[in-house]
């Protein structure tokens, strides 16, 4: 499990020849040796985790200077420190005298000092060593500060994240973020903060997991009372099979670097494209985007659809539509409460109710000064095991003071009470998922050419940094 560091690759080295069968990827499918196999799982470790730029924190859990969080990755833990307002450090964590981790969980270094718990070595948040016990013991007593200082990561801190890169010479950050950065920064991402966090542990690969929100494909039949029509056709109606599915609507873009997004413009419930049968088309919509709330406490809020029903009885004006009018409200709220907001640009707004992948394993799906965001990392060396975690997030009035991002820990997958109905039906397809990639009868998945397209670049982009 331990993860090497080396030069990160630039491009692919090679088709793979030499590798198992079970661990290629073809053009219309996966075999499944990625997704069950130990040994892929450790070269995962060795030539992906050790290599690239990954998440390792949300800014909001450490908003003030000298809290510190913890990240674990395999076996490595690093630990990220708040040195001031504008700079954030990420130190391997561990003390150099006896390997001692110096933080765990999450906390606050009381004035600014970093103490190893065994023998009370201490750093500064920079990383510079203050303080050695019997000093003149150690190394015939010319024992000097920078040869036990805290050896740093590289690390960047954007978007409201906390990029960490394990290797000594990593690809530029600002050039693998290139083909995402401009979403990120419109949708105001960086300016949203903590509203609630889970951490789930799942029983399946950290890919499988994952991959079940690169698509909307999977809607009518794991969200049925989102699409009932749709839900309807699938579950034996008699409908013809040429129906008006909505995921036809969905666009996916797969990037270099291995991220990519989809997004349905203005096909979105979000936007107003919800069928009122008859009725009151603000209660329509508003039944709709009550459902996501309630469903998921997330990426739309009941604070969203409050505003929405302000519109009750209001006409809408010529050349207009209710999800413009919708936008407007949103957008006049925010405005008065000093509520950062994204960029309004039809492409921006186009992007509500979409997703957003970043590289290897994070997703967030905005919407009006919101987002869902998911990160999915291995756990230990069982390819049949990973931790899921829900962050919700917002932005919130300049008058308030965000709070600090603290983990819930989620002991049932199953109960209601720890996981909204949405996500618990989305994560209860995925062991059986894992379940399915074991038999004997299964070598390979088969990818949708449109819908799952995502899916097949992470993997191209992952054969870059594995082949190397």
């Amino acid at each position: 499990m331990s993860i090497a560091t080396s030069k990160s690759p630039t491009q692919s080295a090679g088709p793979g020849a030499q590798w198992p069968p079970g661990w290629h990827t073809m053009a219309h499918g996966i075999s499944v040796g990625r997704y069950i196999d130990p040994a892929f799982q450790q070269l995962e470790y060795e030539r992906l985790w050790s290599r690239v730029w990954q998440v390792a924190a949300r800014v909001d859990e450490i908003p003030a200077v000298n809290d510190y969080t913890t990240y674990e990755i395999g076996d490595q833990s690093v630990l990220l420190v708040r040195v001031d307002e504008g700079t954030v450090k990420a130190y391997h964590n561990v003390c150099p005298h006896r390997g001692t981790a110096l933080g765990e969980g999450a906390g606050t270094f009381q004035g600014g000092r970093i103490i190893c718990p065994f023998h009370g070595w201490r750093w500064d948040l920079s990383g510079r060593n203050e303080y050695v016990l019997e000093r003149q013991e150690f190394r015939d007593g010319k024992l000097c500060d920078s040869d036990v200082a805290l050896k740093e990561l590289k690390s960047v801190v954007f978007a409201g994240f906390v990029f960490i890169n394990f290797d000594r010479d990593p690809v530029p950050f600002d050039e693998f973020i290139a083909p995402i950065r401009a979403f990120l920064e419109d949708l105001a991402i960086g300016e949203m903060r903590h509203y609630w966090w889970k951490s789930i542990p799942i029983p399946s690969n950290w890919k499988v997991a994952q991959e079940a929100f690169f698509e909307t494909y999977h809607v009518p039949a794991t969200h049925p009372q989102l699409e009932k029509p749709a839900a309807a056709v699938i579950y034996g109606s008699d409908r013809p099979t040429d129906f008006p599915f909505s995921h036809r609507h969905v666009a996916y873009d797969a990037f270099a670097y291995g991220h990519g997004r989809f997004y349905a413009g203005e096909k979105t419930p979000m936007a107003g494209n919800v069928q009122a049968q008859g009725g009151d088309p603000v209660e329509a919509m508003a039944a709709r985007l009550k459902l996501l709330a309630d469903g998921m406490d997330a990426q739309v809020l009941q604070g969203d659809i409050d505003v929405l029903l302000t519109l009750r009885g209001k006409p809408i004006p010529t050349g207009s539509s209710l999800g413009a009018e919708y936008i407007k409200a949103l957008y006049a709220r925010a405005a008065g409460e000093q509520r950062p907001m994204p960029k309004a640009t039809p492409e921006i707004l186009g992007m509500w109710g979409g997703e957003i992948f970043i590289f290897p394993n994070v997703m967030i799906l905005p919407h009006a000064g919101n987002a869902m965001i998911y990160r999915v990392r291995p756990a230990g060396n069982d390819p049949d095991r990973c931790t899921f975690e829900i962050f919700s997030t917002r932005s919130y009035p300049t008058a308030v003071k965000p709070p600090r991002a603290t983990l819930q820990r989620v002991t049932d997958l199953d109960d209601p009470e720890q996981v909204l109905e949405i996500p618990r039906q989305d994560l209860g397809n995925i062991p059986r998922m894992q379940k399915g990639l074991h038999s004997r009868a299964m070598r390979q998945t088969w990818l949708a050419s449109h819908h799952e397209k995502m899916i097949l670049n992470m993997h191209q982009e992952m054969d870059r940094y594995l082949q190397a």
